[in-house]
């Protein structure tokens, strides 16, 4: 299932205006809140505002879509402060939710509704794992002003409009972002190697060998599982090689019917764990110096509804 598979209320589903601009209202909604779900929640919100202005008022502006991105930021941006309380509460490690592929979240299929946005390179990344897990450490005004600027090319006196601040306030919120992303979050491989230690990392798993495994990891990486406490992952963060090497090949024991998969996850190499015929993780890499460094296992399947067949 593709985001545009859920219809939103109070306007035509088949309104071509909406199909139009959707996928860019999702590309930024996704990168403000990190979960399809919310990100939907804050688009449809967005056209039932739309839709309730009144016919000569939509007509009268120059530019809608950027009137939508204007009032789905500032959207994202209130439930951005709210949501801290969620998290706070959550049952376990909390990860964004991971997206199939990268095309739907990349450039948008209206040209026009990509004028001003970044190269496609910077907005393909800007999907990671690795930056949104970082993205998630922001306050929400860094990650509003940091997403606007750095991958969506708005000035910082449009942000400062957009979020009550000023433009200088901006200036300084982007920059205390870009410190807390430094190299965490920049691609460290190319897509052939991240793709070879995948399956590397994936033919070793399913065959239990330990020792290979361990050669493939980090001697100091990290691996964090999201079940949100509705079914079984590690509550915190598995830290060495050794570690995470023996919990991944004792899954097979508690799941023998377990299959993995090669997969795109948020526009690069990862891979999914199906058993039933159903799909009940979705893994994100991020590989530095040859090695796989963090690992990221969403199983909370609340957040894999997306990927579920037959939705």
């Amino acid at each position: 299932m593709t985001p545009t598979n859920r219809k939103l209320i109070g306007h035509p589903s088949d309104d071509p205006e909406f199909r139009k601009d959707e996928a860019a209202l999702m590309a930024l909604g996704y990168r403000l809140l990190g979960t399809v779900a919310d990100a939907q929640d804050a688009v449809q919100e967005t056209y039932v505002r739309w839709y309730s202005l009144g016919r000569e008022e939509r007509q009268g502006i120059c530019v809608p879509l950027a009137w939508k991105r204007t009032t789905l930021t500032r959207i994202c941006f209130d439930r951005l402060k709210s949501s801290q309380y969620k998290r706070e509460v959550y049952v376990g490690e909390w990860l964004p939710e991971p997206v199939q592929g990268g095309e739907f979240w990349g450039l948008a299929s209206n040209p026009a509704a990509n004028a001003g946005v970044g190269t496609s390179e910077s907005v393909s990344e800007s999907i990671s794992m690795a930056l949104m897990i970082v993205l998630d450490k922001m306050t929400p005004p860094e990650r509003v002003s940091f997403i606007l600027h750095d991958v969506f090319q708005y000035t910082f006196e449009e942000i400062a409009e957009i979020i009550g601040r000023t433009p200088q306030a901006c200036r300084q919120l982007a920059f205390s972002a870009r410190k807390r992303l430094g190299s965490r979050a920049r691609r460290q491989s190319t897509w052939k190697e991240h793709a070879r230690l995948n399956e590397a990392f994936r033919a070793a798993w399913q065959t239990g060998n330990v020792t290979a495994l361990v050669a493939l990891l980090d001697g100091d990486a990290e691996a964090i599982t999201d079940g949100g406490g509705k079914t079984a992952a590690a509550t915190e963060p598995l830290i060495g090689s050794h570690a995470i090497a023996e919990f991944f090949a004792g899954i097979f024991a508690r799941q023998p019917d377990l299959q993995v998969e090669i997969a795109t996850v948020n526009g690069e190499p990862g891979l999914i764990g199906m058993a039933a015929d159903q799909i009940i993780s979705v893994i994100s890499t991020s590989v530095r110096n040859g090695v796989i460094h963090n690992i990221w296992a969403m199983r909370n399947p609340d957040k894999l509804r997306a990927w579920f067949k037959g939705d």
